[in-house]
C-alpha cells in the first residue's frame, strides 16, 4: 500500500442484546443431585426449576392470562399505577429482573425508567435461553438505545455470573410474580440474601408478593377449570424424561393443588393414578410409586405486610414503600439497604 493510501475504516457493530447462558438441562450435577435427593426421599419432591423448559415457560404464560389466576394482572396493576413514583424516588438506570419470563410486566417498569430519562441497562435473568432471546431481541427492539444484557441461569446458583452495575448507575432489582413463596423457609431467607448482595447504595429491590386471603380464590388459581395448571404440573414429568432418560407417561398423573393453612401456602402436587416404576436412566434411579400418592411439585407461600418485612430485615433490608392492590391480595413493596 502506497504512503498516501489510508487503510479503510472500520466501524465496531454494538450488538442490540446479548445473552450469556449458564444452563442446560441435565448438564449440572448439583441440580442432577438436588432431583435424585427430592424423588427417592420418604415424601418425593421435585425442585420447581424442572417446570421451566421451553413447553414449560409457554405454558406458564398462558396461566397468566387465565380468569383464576388473579396475581398477574393484579401485579401489572400496581405497577402501572405505581412505577413512575417508584422511580422518582429511587431513580434507577438499569433494571436487573430475576425471573423475567417473557418480561411483558418489565415493560411498565422500563416505560417508567424511560419517562424519567434514567433507563440505560436492562438484564433479564430467567432459566429458559429460548425464552429469554425472544424477550431480549423485543426490549431491545422496543427500547432504541438501551443496552440489554441477558443472562440465562438458575436463581439458586447463578446470580453471582449477572454483571457488575456500570459506574454511575443506580440498579433496580425485581423480583416479581410472587415467585419468592416458591421456597421453603430457609431457601427464602437464603435467597433474599443472594438479592441483597446484588444491591448497593442507592440502590432497590421491587418484590412482588402474594397475601393470604380466601382458599377458596388461592385453590382456583392453581386449579383452573381450563387446565392449563395441571398441563404444566404434569410437564414437569416430560421435562425430566427428556433431560434424564426417564419412562414415565405424564399422563398417569393427576393434578392436585390444595390449600396448607398452616404453613399458609398452597401446594402442587402429582398424583399417580396406578403403580408405576419410574425408571430415570440419567439419574441412575428407579423410583416406585403407588396409586394415589402423590409426588409435590410446587409450593407458593403468602404472606402479610410483617412478613415480608421480617424477610427484608433479615436480609438485611428495610421497606420503603408498601403498594398493595385493591383487592388487598397482593402486593408490590420497594426495599432499600439498611
Amino acid at each position: 500500500m502506497g504512503s498516501g493510501a489510508k487503510a479503510p475504516s472500520r466501524t465496531r457493530q454494538v450488538l442490540p442484546w446479548r445473552l450469556d447462558c449458564h444452563v442446560a438441562a441435565g448438564d449440572d450435577g448439583a441440580a442432577a443431585d438436588e432431583l435424585r435427593r427430592g424423588l427417592t426421599a420418604a415424601r418425593p419432591t421435585i425442585p420447581a426449576r424442572w417446570f421451566y423448559d421451553d413447553r414449560g415457560c409457554d405454558l406458564f404464560v398462558r396461566i397468566t392470562g387465565l380468569d383464576e389466576y388473579y396475581q398477574t394482572r393484579a401485579e401489572q396493576r400496581i405497577l402501572d399505577d405505581h412505577m413512575d413514583d417508584v422511580v422518582a424516588a429511587h431513580g434507577p438506570s438499569e433494571l436487573v429482573e430475576i425471573g423475567s419470563g417473557a418480561a411483558r410486566k418489565t415493560r411498565a417498569i422500563l416505560d417508567a425508567m424511560e419517562r424519567a430519562g434514567s433507563l440505560e441497562r436492562f438484564v433479564p435473568f430467567d432459566i429458559s435461553p429460548g425464552m429469554l432471546a425472544g424477550s431480549a431481541a423485543d426490549i431491545a427492539a422496543a427500547y432504541p438505545g438501551t443496552r440489554v444484557h441477558a443472562v440465562a441461569g438458575d436463581f439458586s446458583r447463578h446470580l453471582s455470573r449477572i454483571p457488575r452495575r456500570r459506574a454511575g448507575m443506580a440498579r433496580m432489582v425485581a423480583f416479581l410474580g410472587g415467585t419468592i413463596g416458591n421456597l421453603e423457609p430457609a431457601r427464602r431467607r437464603t435467597m433474599m440474601r443472594r438479592l441483597a448482595r446484588l444491591l448497593g447504595p442507592g440502590d432497590c429491590l421491587l418484590l412482588g408478593t402474594d397475601l393470604a386471603h380466601d382458599p377458596q380464590v388461592l385453590v382456583r388459581a392453581y386449579d383452573d377449570a381450563e387446565g392449563v395448571t395441571a398441563e404444566f404440573n404434569r410437564n414437569i414429568v416430560r421435562h425430566i424424561n427428556s433431560a434424564f432418560a426417564g419412562d414415565a407417561d405424564p399422563d398417569d398423573f393427576a393434578h392436585v393443588a390444595r390449600w396448607n393453612a398452616r404453613a399458609s401456602r398452597i401446594e402442587m402436587h402429582l398424583r399417580v393414578r396406578r403403580d408405576i416404576q419410574w425408571s430415570i436412566a440419567g439419574l441412575g434411579i428407579v423410583v416406585p410409586v403407588e396409586a394415589g400418592a402423590t409426588i409435590r411439585t410446587e409450593i407458593s407461600c403468602k404472606f402479610t405486610r410483617e412478613s415480608v418485612e421480617d424477610l427484608y430485615r433479615d436480609a438485611g433490608l428495610q421497606l420503603a414503600s408498601w403498594h398493595p392492590d385493591p383487592t388487598g391480595r397482593y402486593a408490590v413493596s420497594v426495599a432499600v439497604p439498611s
